[in-house]
């Protein structure tokens, strides 16, 4: 170890109050990584470590090292009552917000310039070009203390596409400002201050007595799942407890829909996690035999439809792909976004870029060989192990 790789160790470990062995020991182990891609002084956690998300990241600056914690894993209500009563004993109101179906990314502002991180701690090159361009710089250099947390969702947008917010490309909305290490501020607190700088919101949807909020989100669910939006997160006001979600059976089974197309590549767990909670919900909303039915329908033919279309693709001689789009500023970001996702282990396919308004729109095809390959080595006689 050279003599600069020691001083960066140190200021490293104390940061985040381990000693330099300890630190030296996660490198090795890759339990912490480098970025790239310009991004050489960015070092993420791959794992829990300790008191440290996985996800959270160390910053290089000249004097040390400065530390973004990861966000940490809300956690579900299924049996939402009970949850309620046992999570928030102790506070009087629960707030609810809506949860958007998009992708998780924290915002912070690096040598002039707006940087996102994905929940694994990754700089998302596109994440950062539609945060320069959706988020007031202002902010950051007012508040350099913050982290801004958001969810980007809408049909421009590589990871889960939806066209059910009214959002013509893809939209930030802002669901928590942390400070760096990790400390929250009340909801109102962080509302009234999202407001003040012009951020687009998550929306809020009421505070509710806690004796009265499981009848309350009910209704909410019920609503929001005639659009197939994804559910709700409910918080304390003051942030001291943490958050919990709850989702409705039209998002779960929207789901399981894209997951039965790829059943190979996506995990048995969040596809089993999902069927479990629609039993759950379905006992505690005390259904009738028609709203029984209608919900095994649902479930049903989101499971088996899409996986049928996917044999009968392969048996017809086809690979098996998911079609994206994303909508950049600089046209740069389009071949860095390439590199990061094959990095990430991706087959892609990018299309020519095309000029919209001031931006450059292109689209790109996502091969999926995992379920594609399974597939075809059914249909040829292989057997399930």
């Amino acid at each position: 170890m050279n003599r600069s790789t020691g001083k960066q160790q140190e200021k490293a470990t104390e940061a985040f109050e381990m000693s330099p062995s300890r630190f030296s020991e996660l490198l090795e182990k890759k339990a912490i990584l480098q970025d790239w891609g310009g991004h050489d002084d960015f070092f993420r956690f791959t794992t829990n470590v300790g008191r440290i998300d996985e996800g959270s990241v160390l910053i290089r600056e000249e004097d040390g090292f400065e530390v973004i914690q990861g966000f940490p894993k809300i956690k579900r209500a299924i049996m939402l009552a009970p949850a309620l009563e046992s999570h928030f004993e102790g506070i009087s109101s629960v707030i609810v917000e809506e949860k958007m179906n998009g992708y998780n990314v924290r915002v912070i502002e690096h040598k002039d310039k707006l940087v996102a991180f994905t929940r694994s701690g990754h700089v998302c090159p596109y994440s950062s070009d539609r945060a320069n361009r959706l988020l007031e710089r202002d902010f950051f250099n007012d508040h350099p203390e913050y982290v801004v947390y958001g969810e980007m969702a809408g049909p421009d947008n590589p990871y889960v596409p939806k066209d059910i917010y009214g959002v013509d490309s893809l939209e930030f909305f802002v669901f928590d400002i942390r400070y760096k290490d990790g400390g929250t501020m009340p909801v109102h607190n962080r509302r009234k201050l999202a407001e003040e700088c012009g951020f687009t919101q998550v929306e809020l949807l009421g505070e509710f007595a806690l004796s009265g909020a499981a009848d309350r989100i009910r209704e909410i669910i019920a609503e929001l799942g005639k659009t197939e939006h994804e559910g709700v997160v409910i918080k304390d006001p003051a942030m001291v407890l943490q958050p919990l979600k709850y989702t409705s059976s039209q998002s779960n089974c929207a789901d399981l829909r894209h997951g039965f197309r790829f059943y190979n590549e996506s995990g048995k767990d969040y596809l089993f996690a999902r069927v479990v909670r629609e039993g759950f919900q379905s006992v505690e909303w005390g259904e009738s035999e028609e709203d029984i039915r209608e919900r095994c329908l649902r479930l049903g033919e989101s499971i088996l439809r899409p996986m049928r279309e996917s044999i009968l693709h392969v048996q017809g001689g086809e690979r098996l792909w998911e079609d994206v789009r994303i909508r950049v500023t600089d046209e740069s970001t389009i071949d860095m976004f390439r590199m990061y996702l094959e990095r990430l282990g991706l087959d892609v396919i990018f299309g020519t870029p095309e000029r919209v308004g001031d931006e450059y729109m292109v689209n790109i095809r996502k091969m999926n060989k995992s379920t594609t390959d399974k597939t075809l080595g059914i249909i040829e006689g292989q057997l399930w192990s």
